[in-house]
């Protein structure tokens, strides 16, 4: 049997009644570690806290499907930072055990996705959620903009999940055939608003305003202790220090006024 358990994003007292409890009942537990990461505690932690060794699963192992070699003899679990389904390799998973005709349960938690509503703009307001990756001197990708645009001329809300690369090879190392990990790299709102001010700069197409005054707001390190919200405009962000990752950018579209009390209390002077 194979189930996936949300473990929320703060800490490990995060995890539901009904994940601990499928948590101590299993044969085997990893924990997905590249999607995201829980920003107070560790594998280590996490086995201490639990009462079951923790094994650290990186992208190899999961997209691979190892981690569901021993499904058919054995009960394993696979804890996922956030919700469930937060990635796409999570569904391959389900489908992996459809088709080995081996059962599998999910255990849903909190996520970025709903847990953005703590900056007071309404969760049924958002449009698409998009995702900006880092780019490099040969790859800038930017098929997100076209929806960004989409989203704000419907009015709508837009949250950018920032990039993550944990466990990352370089292409002159894969190609070379050397397994050297690159150091982690977290995006930055910074780093995040550069670029869409980049992209509209060069597109011109009224995605958001060139000179950076379009309403945003700053998320960072949510559900945690050291939670931060910010908001002002986009020009305004580029020079607050949100500290340490993980960090997530809301594009806002119209605000309405049962929105704006709330958001306000994050506001900028």
């Amino acid at each position: 049997m194979f189930t996936m358990i949300g473990l929320g994003l703060g800490d490990a007292q995060d995890i539901t009644l009904k994940g601990l409890a499928a948590v101590k009942d299993a044969d085997i537990v990893f924990l997905e570690a590249y999607t995201s990461f829980l920003i107070n505690s560790n594998a280590a932690q996490l086995s201490e806290i639990y009462g079951k060794e923790v094994t650290v699963a990186d992208r190899e192992m999961v997209e691979s499907g190892d981690i569901l070699k021993d499904v058919a003899e054995k009960k394993v679990v696979l804890l996922v930072v956030g919700d469930v389904f937060g990635a796409t390799t999570h569904s391959d998973l389900i489908v992996r055990c459809h088709e080995m005709k081996v059962p599998c349960h999910c255990i849903h938690n909190a996520s970025i996705i709903n847990a953005v509503g703590c900056c007071g703009l309404q969760l049924y307001r958002f449009g698409q959620v998009l995702s900006l990756c880092f780019w490099t001197d040969t790859w800038r990708p930017d098929s997100w903009y076209e929806r960004l645009k989409t989203n704000r001329a419907a009015g709508l809300h837009t949250l950018l999940l920032l990039d993550i690369k944990v466990k990352e090879i370089s292409d002159e190392n894969l190609a070379r055939g050397r397994k050297i990990y690159e150091p982690a790299r977290f995006m930055t709102i910074k780093q995040a608003l550069e670029q869409v001010l980049e992209v509209e700069r060069s597109k011109k197409l009224g995605a958001v305003a060139e000179d950076g005054s379009t309403f945003a707001v700053g998320l960072a390190r949510i559900g945690s202790t050291t939670q931060q919200v910010v908001a002002g405009t986009m020009a305004q962000l580029m020079d607050v220090d949100f500290g340490e990752p993980l960090h997530s950018l809301i594009i806002a579209g119209n605000v309405d006024v049962c929105e704006s009390d709330h958001v306000n209390l994050f506001r900028l002077s």
